[in-house]
């Protein structure tokens, strides 16, 4: 992705920060951030991107770069081994490599039966051991909430903010209609009593020049919500070429990193500087209860 416009400070080896990606619609570029956090943190951090949705809606498929066994390598209702999670993964390029759990199949393979819980999810990180998460997600926020609510359940929503050290980043298209369903989800979950504090909003511009009057005007009161609100710009390389392709303009590297910059900023102002050491999974022998991880 070219040279970096800053430097991060390196998380201990100990720590583990879970990033899940979240939006109130689809089109909202939660792959494409997930994407550029990634690449980012992995300078400060060994880092995954956890693809949570099905294959042939995922562009992480296409973006791998030395694939892994993918999610189908892990085997449902068996003991995860942390050379096993890792070795599942896909190698991502760049001038620090890391890594993508992801569906890697041929397109006409069964769909895999993948859990919805964070707590699988966050569970799986901590089994690869990974320093840091990102979590591409598929479902929209106020829906989510809305269903918890009516149905008496925590929703994924509450569940992927009440995973330990978790730093959500809420995105946005960049237009009137993105920003207002942003809007609408952030009253969402500030009526649920989420800790948006924790949380950073990421607008991604839909197209060139300043962004609309009606984007400033959310912008501005996404601040007063959330710990940071960053815009990522048009990029006409990855539009163009897509990201596998590596064509990431400086500005948009630059926005990346800002981005990446405000979630650790979050993250030591929730839980201190350096961050605390995160719980570690015990070991598991061969005959002990498997890990709740379906395939």
């Amino acid at each position: 992705m070219g040279k970096r416009s800053g430097l991060l400070a390196p998380l201990p080896r100990d720590a583990r920060l879970m990033v899940p990606v979240l939006a109130a619609t689809g089109g909202a570029g939660r792959s494409t951030v997930s994407y550029l956090l990634a690449a980012e943190l992995a300078h400060a951090a060994d880092t995954v991107v956890l693809d949570t949705g099905p294959r042939l809606a995922s562009p992480w498929p296409g973006w791998v770069g030395e694939p892994g066994g993918g999610l189908s390598a892990l085997p449902p209702a068996q003991p995860l081994s942390r050379g096993a999670v890792r070795a599942a993964c896909a190698v991502m390029g760049g001038p620090v490599p890391w890594q993508a759990l992801t569906d890697v199949r041929e397109w006409t393979a069964q769909p895999l039966d993948l859990p919805s819980e964070p707590a699988a999810w966050h569970q799986l990180a901590a089994v690869g051991g990974w320093q840091a998460a990102v979590v591409d997600s598929v479902f929209p926020l106020a829906q989510d909430l809305l269903t918890a609510r009516c149905a008496g359940t925590t929703g994924r929503a509450r569940g992927w903010f009440e995973v330990p050290y978790a730093v959500p980043v809420l995105c946005a298209a960049a237009s009137a209609e993105g920003v207002q369903a942003l809007q609408q989800a952030v009253m969402a979950m500030s009526a649920e009593g989420l800790a948006l504090h924790r949380a950073v909003a990421a607008l991604v511009a839909t197209g060139e020049g300043r962004p609309p009057a009606v984007v400033r005007a959310a912008a501005t009161m996404l601040s007063g919500r959330t710990a940071a609100v960053v815009h990522l710009p048009c990029d006409s390389g990855v539009r163009g070429s897509g990201l596998r392709a590596g064509r990431v303009q400086p500005r948009t590297q630059q926005a990346a990193a800002q981005l990446a910059a405000a979630v650790l900023s979050t993250a030591h102002d929730a839980w201190g500087d350096p961050l605390p050491a995160a719980a570690q999974p015990v070991p598991l022998a061969a005959s002990s209860v498997p890990l709740p991880f379906p395939a």
